[in-house]
């Protein structure tokens, strides 16, 4: 019997977001996430992908917040559809706007656990959020790779410098997982 490696997959989701927005990517709500994930796995068996997002809440007059959900919505229909688990966190507003709340924290966990449980050997991290350095040089030093999946035109040096291994992505590396959209 041939041991394979195990790999999770862990997306910020908001962060991703923003760097295929600046990569000006259309369609991020029938982005193909999957084939991503597969592409970044490199052949080795995915056991897991997971997708992390403060989840949008609108109050009922408030068109802008109503329209943000519908296609946040349409996004986690995409993302369960091709298999992914979807771990929400919040939306707090304050004097400077909305803020994600606990999402960083989650995907720590998660790291953390699975490390721990010996449910992956990589994990596999699309964030530039430093805040994830110290969680992962926990998993490192218990015997685990990560994998940091980063930009080109913005990429999280100190999350180059603690993970195993890191890849900056650029727009080509995309192009495949684009999903042409309808006009109507």
């Amino acid at each position: 019997m041939v041991d394979t490696e195990r790999v999770a997959i862990f997306i910020d989701g908001s962060n991703l977001y923003h760097k295929l927005k600046d990569l000006q990517i259309p369609g991020t709500t029938i982005f193909n996430y999957k084939g991503l994930c597969k592409k970044l796995a490199r052949n080795r068996v995915i056991i897991s992908c997971r997708y992390y997002v403060g989840a949008i809440r609108a109050k009922d007059n408030d068109n802008k917040g109503q329209r943000l959900r519908a296609n946040q919505l349409k996004l986690f229909n995409n993302l369960m559809t091709q298999g992914f688990v979807i771990k929400k966190g919040n939306f707090l507003f304050n004097s400077d706007g909305y803020h994600e709340k606990g999402v960083d924290v989650k995907l720590a966990v998660d790291l953390l656990v699975g490390a721990y449980d010996d449910l992956w050997d990589t994990a596999i991290i699309i964030s530039s959020d430093s805040d994830l350095n110290p969680a992962i040089k926990k998993v490192k030093h218990l015997k685990k790779n990560v994998e940091y999946v980063g930009f080109s035109h913005n990429p999280c040096y100190s999350l180059q410098k603690v993970s195993s291994l890191s890849r900056l992505l650029i727009r080509e590396d995309l192009d495949e997982f684009i999903v042409p959209q309808l006009s109507l």
